[in-house]
């Protein structure tokens, strides 16, 4: 941590030699600088600076320079970190609205999906986390989330007895534990050589990480299930966005919802054109499953987490009748 105060202060010397004018924000998330994620808040950046005529610029930092995900949560919480890009699995601990988002099956096609980020229940949950030091100004897709390892997997069967990373949350493992595998938290930055190791026996997440991770390496089967469609979610400390002047935050909410339509666009582009290289340069198997037995397993979560919250149970009633 004390690295990461260092490098923090680094960067605030940085934004007050830029201008004595402009004031600069630091926006920190986990994705190398070619990712589509990173490309979109470079987008959002330019756009706030474009908006406000210089009086407020983004410094995006990738590769985590300024801590994981985690660590960025919580610098942020606390007024030391302008931004972060985190996703809604592993925001689930931190604001209970986004576990709507986690719940596998819950969205019947991508169309429904991006319907319910871009509306008024995506913009309830952006705003529900206010009093916990941070809102969200914008989501990202990352298309759906399925299994990949050294076998394929085309029933909940095949996942018995296999070891499954995932995030750190109750959602994602819970559904793991429905499907009848062991879900094991384990940071993506760890996760090649944890699959190289076989310290996991699989992952979950979309066809990008094949090749933006080259997880594609080390595990050669895709099994296209599609459980889950977990979005990225880029956020603002509560502190910096009262400190904004009301064009500003204007600005910035423009920017932001400006590039979540650049980024889906992007998104969809370069996910068929690394599908291509994971299948033809590392040599992935991609296969189609019969989605069935999946949901089957895993719709009591719906039931459980409408239980254990009057508020989630009020999001997952509006986002499915969004559906209709």
């Amino acid at each position: 941590m004390s690295r990461r105060i260092a490098a923090l202060a680094g960067a605030a010397l940085f934004a007050m030699a830029t201008t004595a004018e402009a004031r600069t924000l630091k926006l920190n998330h986990n994705n190398p600088e070619d990712h589509p994620l990173h490309q979109s808040m470079e987008f959002m950046a330019k756009r706030v600076n474009e908006l406000t005529d210089g009086d407020l610029k983004i410094r995006v930092y990738a590769n985590a320079q300024l801590g994981n995900q985690r660590e960025s949560m919580e610098l942020m919480q606390n007024g030391s970190l302008d931004m972060a890009r985190s996703n809604a699995s592993e925001l689930e601990a931190f604001e209970e609205s986004y576990a709507a988002l986690n719940l596998p099956f819950i969205f019947a096609n991508e169309d429904h999906y991006y319907k319910v980020l871009s509306g008024e229940i995506g913009e309830d949950i952006l705003m529900s986390s206010r009093d916990k030091g941070f809102i969200g100004i914008a989501y990202y897709v990352e298309g759906a989330r399925s299994f990949y390892a050294n076998k394929e997997i085309r029933s909940p069967d095949d996942l018995a007895g296999m070891k499954i990373r995932v995030q750190p949350s109750p959602s994602a493992i819970r559904m793991i534990e429905l499907l009848g595998a062991s879900p094991t938290p384990i940071s993506w930055g760890e996760l090649y050589s944890a699959l190289q190791q076989g310290v996991v026996d699989g992952a979950e997440n979309n066809p990008l990480a094949l090749t933006s991770g080259r997880h594609g390496e080390v595990a050669k089967v895709y099994s296209n299930d599609e459980h889950t469609m977990i979005p990225s979610v880029v956020m603002i400390s509560t502190q910096t966005w009262d400190s904004l002047s009301e064009d500003q935050q204007k600005a910035v909410k423009q920017a932001a919802r400006e590039s979540m339509d650049f980024h889906r666009d992007n998104w969809n582009k370069q996910v068929a054109a690394g599908i291509e290289v994971a299948k033809n340069e590392l040599g992935v198997k991609f296969i189609e499953v019969d989605k069935g037995p999946f949901v089957e397993k895993v719709l009591p979560m719906h039931e459980e987490a409408a239980k254990a919250s009057p508020r989630v149970a009020d999001l997952i009633a509006r986002i499915k009748a969004a559906a209709e």
